[in-house]
């Protein structure tokens, strides 16, 4: 064995990358940098790529089901989801619960829920660019680990971040977008149908409604023809 053979085996210069993803968001996070969503966690919860690291109580990954078919995206973690370190866990994530078991869709089986920012903006406010910029490689990691064969992407800041589509959610909802060979459907927040609690035909509740609809379509849709 050559002497350099022998040196490249003590190479630890790609490990000490990796383990400074958490601190630098100019470091890349490479397609295949995480082989599970538990060593994603870890750097989650260490990570100071942006400011918002400083505030956390915890960083908020995931829940649901690892190899679900539909992965549901939301912009940030609010209170609630920021100290139990779970999303969608408020008043927002009861109603985001109703709405799929509506069409016989639960997080055990059939969705994984992420949000774009790990990390709760101070009194709640939009991530900024850069903020979203930092935080984004770690979700394009989580869509690659769980695979999902459609991906909601709950507001405009969901939707910017994925596609890069600026319209608004209003103009594009319930629309299917194709995305690195995935279907991606815009849908209102969860938030924003509390606020807006009509249940009249063309108000967000029973535009929600059709959408969902829709949504349990394709995926039998899919199901179906594989």
């Amino acid at each position: 064995m050559s002497s350099e053979t022998q040196l490249s085996l003590f190479d630890d210069s790609t490990l000490n990358q990796r383990e400074l993803i958490p601190t630098d968001a100019k470091i890349a996070i490479a397609p295949g940098t995480y082989s599970d969503m538990t060593e994603l966690a870890q750097h989650c919860n260490r990570c100071h790529r942006c400011g918002l690291g400083d505030t956390r109580t915890h960083a908020v990954v995931g829940r649901g089901n690892l190899k679900a078919p539909i992965m549901v995206i939301g912009e940030a973690p609010g209170q609630n989801e920021d100290e139990t370190g779970l999303p969608f866990v408020g008043r927002s994530g009861q109603l985001l619960e109703k709405i799929l078991a509506s069409v016989n869709l639960t997080t055990e089986d059939d969705v994984y829920i992420a949000n774009i920012n790990k990390c709760r903006p101070p009194d709640n406010r939009v991530p900024t660019p850069v903020e979203v910029t930092a935080c984004l490689p770690y979700l394009l990691e989580q869509i690659r680990l769980v695979d999902p064969k459609i991906i909601l992407l709950t507001g405009a800041t969901a939707v910017k971040g994925i596609t890069g589509d600026k319209r608004g959610i209003t103009k594009i909802r319930g629309q299917w977008l194709e995305w690195e060979g995935r279907l991606c459907m815009p849908i209102f927040h969860p938030s924003y149908l509390l606020r807006n609690p009509s249940k009249e035909r063309g108000a967000p509740k029973w535009l929600m409604w059709q959408d969902i609809q829709a949504v349990r379509a394709k995926l039998d849709e899919i199901k179906n023809n594989s």
